[in-house]
């Protein structure tokens, strides 16, 4: 992290420097993502999160709105508040020794959101007594809508009281064992892509069946949002949901168990705890998500 900044010396990051409270290392897509999703949601502004990415080319658009950003991690961090790590395993160790020996424990605390370092590897890396707190939220932090999963050693229970509180504005959170976050990668970081590759599949039976392409994905996204939204109330189990629309000889449970024939859900198992697996080695291997 060499580089010299482009816009963290720039007229609007001096003018917010003194409202930062939280900075994002690392505006990739969960970055960038969270970002927005943290102003959508009216828990913080543009001016207080600090957006730090090596190639600056994809902080644009975040700089048009009002967010500061630059390549500096140092400058970042300057004003206190929360650190929050979002760049890919094998880049956390060196990003965390450029900034080590800035971090202040009156004034900081760290989030890690990269995927398979656990609370006992990053504490390794970050000295006590700095806070640090480990969190899998899912891209859909951009449109609060995320399902954030929790975790903390001992000594950091307090801020992890205050990470909660920061993810509950862009979804719901759950506290876990650092030991669970491996499944929580798989379950709900990657399971946004399997459930939307549900969405597609469904919207290209969709158009076979006679529906127009646009309009096949209207009517899945939206069945899809309706489904998920009924397992969620009251704690329904999806299969009394399923119930309620499955009768004798009829059309619904004829297509399940069609799918269930083809290996839908062993499919989706299958595929969860595959992730998980290669969940459990990103950090070990240096291997991208």
């Amino acid at each position: 992290m060499s580089e010299k900044p482009t816009s963290d010396s720039s007229p609007a990051s001096s003018s917010a420097s003194s409202s930062v409270s939280l900075a994002i290392l690392g505006g990739g897509n969960l970055g960038r993502a969270l970002a927005r999703g943290l102003v959508r949601s009216g828990t913080l502004r543009p001016d207080q999160i600090h957006v730090t990415r090596r190639h600056p080319d994809g902080l644009k658009e975040l700089a048009a709105e009002g967010f500061p950003v630059g390549t500096d991690n140092l400058a970042a961090i300057q004003a206190p508040g929360t650190v929050l790590i979002a760049v890919q395993p094998q880049q956390i160790a060196d990003l965390l020794d450029g900034i080590r020996g800035e971090l202040d424990p009156n004034r900081h605390k760290v989030i890690s959101v990269v995927s398979g370092v656990t609370v006992a590897q990053l504490r390794e890396m970050i000295p006590a007594p700095i806070p640090v707190v480990r969190a899998m939220p899912n891209t859909a932090v951009s449109i609060g809508e995320s399902m954030t999963c929790l975790s903390a050693d001992p000594e950091s229970i307090g801020s992890l009281e205050e990470a909660e509180a920061l993810f509950k504005g862009v979804g719901l959170t759950l506290r876990i064992e650092d030991e669970m976050m491996v499944g929580a990668t798989a379950l709900c970081a990657c399971g946004i892509a399997f459930f939307l590759r549900s969405v597609r599949a469904a919207s290209q039976g969709g158009i076979e069946i006679g529906f127009h392409p646009e309009d096949a994905l209207l009517l899945a996204a939206q069945t899809a949002r309706g489904a998920a939204s009924l397992a969620l109330r009251d704690n329904h189990h999806p299969e009394s949901e399923i119930d309620r629309v499955t009768t004798p000889r009829g059309c619904t449970i004829a297509g399940l168990n069609e799918m269930e024939h083809q290996g839908f859900s062993s499919a989706m198992i299958k595929g969860l705890v595959l992730s998980a697996r290669k969940a459990g080695v990103l950090f070990d291997d240096g291997d991208a998500a």
